[in-house]
């Protein structure tokens, strides 16, 4: 049972480093391309099939700050009629 938790343990931290390396992969001058935005969104899809097996909480909240690069940044162009600069 002590090397099961070991492994669990180990998959974790592997986890959280991959996360970190999407993460980077995330950043907007990375992903100008439609190819590299496909690629960034099966990343993620793949990291949160595995994050649903994780009891970490780090894997989970990694989990969903990916998953958050994945949605599109709104901006205001108008407020009230007016457009904002």
């Amino acid at each position: 049972m002590h090397n099961l938790r070991t492994i669990d343990v180990a998959l974790d931290e592997m986890l959280v480093n991959l996360a970190a390396i999407v993460l980077r992969l995330s950043e907007p001058d990375v992903t100008r391309t439609p190819e590299a935005r496909r690629a960034l969104a099966k990343s993620v899809h793949q990291y949160a099939v595995c994050a649903a097996h994780s009891t970490d909480p780090r894997v989970h909240e990694l989990k969903t700050r990916l998953e958050g690069t994945l949605k599109p940044s709104l901006r205001i162009v108008a407020i009230n009629g007016v457009k904002v600069s």
